[in-house]
């Protein structure tokens, strides 16, 4: 188990996740077939080239849900009893197949739980940078994790 209990995590700590990932064609093109999303931009080569961005873009909520999974491992992996919510997610950038890109992870909020005496919750600012350092998405995560057993 590589996730921390509640009770090892500070405000102020910092993940630069090991795990980074290109992003290719199959990945977008299976993520949009997925989740049903005939976005013309996501999976047409002609439309995406008469675009104002001249290619393809990732579907952006792979983009978010590659975030949150390479946050795992270092964050909540074996640790986590729920995901409470995410909010004030953003796309500052597009994503293109072949890009790289990494995520890291801040503790912006630490809260005992009022409902769970065995848990407590984690705010998480996540990032995702492409191999140019531009932040491509950002998001808060909330999240419900185990304390440490007695």
């Amino acid at each position: 188990m590589s996730g921390r209990y509640f009770e090892e995590w500070q405000v102020g700590d910092h993940i630069d996740h090991p795990i980074r990932r290109t992003v290719t064609e199959t990945d977008n093109l299976l993520f949009s077939a997925m989740t049903h999303n005939p976005q013309p931009l996501h999976i047409d080569a002609e439309a995406a080239r008469a675009s104002e961005f001249g290619q393809i873009l990732v579907n952006g909520t792979f983009t978010f849900s590659l975030m949150i999974g390479l946050s795992v491992g270092e964050t909540t992996l074996g640790t986590l009893v729920a995901n409470l919510g995410y909010d004030r997610l953003v796309m500052p950038r597009p994503v293109f197949i072949g890009d790289t890109v990494r995520a890291t992870s801040d503790v912006v909020e630490l809260r005992e739980s009022k409902s769970r005496p065995r848990a407590g919750l984690v705010t998480f600012r996540h990032a995702l940078i492409n191999q140019r350092d531009q932040t491509v998405c950002e998001c808060l995560r909330t999240a419900l994790l185990q304390r440490r057993p007695a």
